[in-house]
């Protein structure tokens, strides 16, 4: 009796597993990393001084097919016609890291939003884009003067340089 009882636990836990697995919407595979603030240990960003780019994706699954899959978690729903841009650059930047720290090419990653998960090819294209953002990023970090690139109070409210940028809307109405 005790043996059969056994038995079924392991197939209840089992089942739970799966399921929670599923609910998730991280792909079949093995996760390697994860910074997602648990009570695990905080895992250390990638990092490449060829790309000068440092980061820390949400998870890392490992693939049975196709290598290391960087995952993005979003906590909102996805956006109606696909990601947002910046959303696609921030996975992309992470695939570019992956690529650089482990020598293999990520074929795609993820991003999980609450309703959800989107693949995104890791294509040469979107490589090319991602590099072209960041030298005009260095590039806009080494100049004097940067004008800004919104004209939306509420990212200037939020913003870490609000109190010394010439060009602050932080105090102008919604």
């Amino acid at each position: 009796m005790l043996p059969l009882a056994l038995l079924l636990l392991a197939l209840l836990v089992f089942w739970l597993a799966r399921r929670a697995r599923s609910a998730s919407g991280l792909p079949a595979g093995r996760v390697v990393y994860a910074d997602t603030g648990g009570w695990a240990r905080t895992e250390q960003p990638l990092y490449s001084d060829r790309l000068g780019l440092t980061g820390k994706p949400d998870y890392l699954v490992a693939q049975r097919r196709g290598g290391l899959a960087p995952v993005e978690v979003k906590s909102g729903a996805a956006p109606v016609g696909g990601p947002h841009p910046g959303h696609i650059y921030q996975l992309a930047a992470y695939c570019a890291l992956v690529a650089e720290t482990t020598g293999r090419r990520p074929a795609h990653g993820l991003i999980k939003y609450a309703d959800q998960t989107l693949q995104v090819p890791y294509t040469r294209a979107l490589e090319a884009d991602l590099l072209r953002l960041l030298r005009a990023i260095q590039s806009d970090r080494a100049a004097a003067d940067v004008p800004r690139s919104h004209t939306h109070p509420a990212r200037c409210r939020g913003c870490g340089v609000a109190s010394v940028c010439a060009q602050s809307l932080a105090e102008a109405d919604p």
